[in-house]
């Protein structure tokens, strides 16, 4: 944690980032790591950190769809858990990439201050991955993640 609190205090507002990933990686653990920030003004979801950027680039846009994700998500601000294939498939549009990745389980978090969801911070490892204590360390995150985010945003 103290590493993040350094990174956070620093100049750049992106070197909180990757001292982010490294406190969920320690802590939780996943195959792919992102964070989207979400625009609600014009409905898309910006990924601003990635863990793989060779499949899911920083600067990838997509608008959110009007589905159950979105609902469960950033309209309900609750998180989303699949810890099966056919769960991530049901939900997620490019299951196919997602399962080329190793990955059979997600979790996607949304940050969310002041009553505004900022975007969210997702996680995806193999089936079966997010266990009760995983799911409990990841939710434990959410205030340095809401911290990570606001600085991203400071220019």
């Amino acid at each position: 944690m103290d590493d993040l609190a350094i990174a956070l205090a620093s100049a750049d507002p992106a070197a909180a980032l990757p001292a982010f990933e490294a406190l969920v990686q320690a802590r939780v653990g996943a195959r792919l790591f992102t964070i989207m920030r979400f625009d609600a003004a014009t409905g898309l979801s910006r990924r601003i950190w990635t863990n793989a950027p060779e499949v899911y680039p920083v600067g990838g846009e997509k608008p959110l769809p009007d589905n159950a994700w979105t609902g469960h998500v950033i309209h309900q601000r609750r998180d989303w858990v699949a810890n099966t294939p056919d769960e991530v498939a049901a939900m997620l549009f490019d299951h196919e990439t997602i399962a080329r990745l190793g990955c059979g389980a997600a979790l996607n978090m949304p940050v969310v201050v002041a009553g505004e969801v900022l975007g969210t911070v997702n996680l995806l490892d193999a089936a079966g991955h997010f266990t009760p204590q995983r799911l409990a360390a990841a939710r434990a995150l959410r205030v340095p993640a809401a911290a990570v985010m606001m600085r991203a945003a400071w220019r």
